[in-house]
């Protein structure tokens, strides 16, 4: 068989090494100089005032939760088709996830269905930018807005995306990224959340230092030892180790971004005009940060199957939450609730698009995702 072809994949090179044996060779391994340096850097990048660095993009949205104070008896709306940590975060902090369904087209948050939902106990939507296409904020803001809840973002697959020419990270109350392998820049294992608010940007530094209102370095910098635990936090610390890696792969993001996005073209162009073969819908007002290419088949689970025979790494982003076994059994959920994001689930197949994809691997998998498209039947897609 031909060498395997994952759906993602890192890119590190020598200078992201060097960038970690700097500060291996350093004094401070974590809570160090590079983590208020991979912050404002992140900052610049999503146009805030702040970012807090985070052990991973789970832990981020976990702080988000805190900072807002979710508890029980909250109820915060998040779209059914996501990674399971947007509801969990909610779950986490004793709060009630309220699945929104998704718009057929694009899968990404439907305004529609989000408004349907809300309650008197509602407290916050999480807009989650699917695959890295950020939502219709304008939409679900002017929702927010009129029912008094903040709007937060799970942008764990967009950083480097925009709508309407504001960037990822600054197109609500607080944003979520990510920087696992599979990201857009990798940090190994980390995430950060953005905001302008001073109040939050508080609270979540709090948050992942156990409560402590003070940090090692922040001590080591005034000559004390003392610190008060005002509040039961985490330990969701990212290292400097981590940083100093996000800060060098930061630096590579706009030629991440630019080649994903020509790898998005090139698939776009193969599929064009084809009727098994149905890429997802972009919007026009948005820079899409193509963290997944998704299309739909009639046949996924054949496809899948035969792809990966042939070393064709295809992935299933994502089984929608609300059919987990575990919010089947805890709060009741059932198929049937979020029919769109259902029905696309059981035809969506995410294709390999990482920076390092070289045009003869990406000819290998339209040759391959083309052959397989072409044997299905069309009329399943109703299904």
């Amino acid at each position: 068989m031909s060498e395997f072809i994952p759906y993602g994949r890192q890119w590190i090179d020598d200078d992201d090494v060097a960038a970690v044996a700097d500060v291996l060779r350093s004094d401070w391994l974590t809570t160090g100089p590079k983590v208020a340096e991979f912050e404002a850097a992140l900052a610049a990048c999503g146009g805030t005032r702040y970012a807090v660095a985070y052990c991973n993009g789970t832990a981020a949205l976990h702080g988000m939760m805190f900072a807002l104070d979710i508890g029980p008896g909250d109820e915060v709306i998040v779209p059914a088709l996501t990674f399971a940590a947007t509801a969990n975060a909610v779950v986490y902090q004793g709060g009630t996830p309220v699945f929104a369904d998704v718009d057929p087209d694009t899968l990404l948050m439907d305004p529609a269905s989000v408004s349907a939902r809300i309650t008197a106990r509602t407290r916050a939507i999480i807009a989650v930018d699917y695959a890295g296409q950020p939502c219709d904020y304008d939409a679900l803001q002017s929702l927010a807005d009129r029912h008094g809840l903040a709007l937060l973002a799970d942008a764990c697959h967009a950083l480097g995306g925009s709508y309407r020419g504001r960037r990822a990270g600054s197109l609500a109350r607080m944003t979520a990224f990510s920087f696992h392998p599979v990201k857009t820049i990798a940090c190994g294992e980390g995430g950060a959340v953005t905001t302008d608010d001073a109040d939050l940007n508080a609270r979540l530094r709090l948050f992942r230092n156990h409560g402590i209102s003070t940090d090692h370095r922040q001590r080591e910098a005034a000559g004390a030892w003392y610190y008060e635990m005002v509040e039961l936090g985490y330990n969701y610390r990212l290292s400097d180790i981590h940083c100093a890696l996000g800060l060098s792969q930061l630096a590579k993001l706009p030629r991440f971004l630019e080649r994903r996005r020509a790898i998005a073209r090139r698939y776009d162009a193969a599929f064009a005009g084809s009727t098994n073969l149905q890429p997802l819908a972009r919007q026009d007002n948005v820079e899409h940060a193509y963290h997944l290419y998704v299309v739909r088949l009639p046949e996924r689970d054949a496809a899948f199957a035969t792809l990966r025979r042939q070393g064709i790494g295809v992935n299933v982003h994502y089984v929608p939450v609300h059919l987990h076994p575990f919010y089947r059994q805890r709060f009741g959920t059932a198929a049937g609730l979020c029919p769109v994001a259902e029905q696309a689930y059981r035809h969506i197949l995410s294709l390999p698009i990482y920076p390092g994809l070289s045009d003869a691997d990406q000819t290998r998998v339209l040759g391959a995702v083309r052959s397989v498209g072409e044997s299905t039947d069309q009329k399943k897609l109703a299904g």
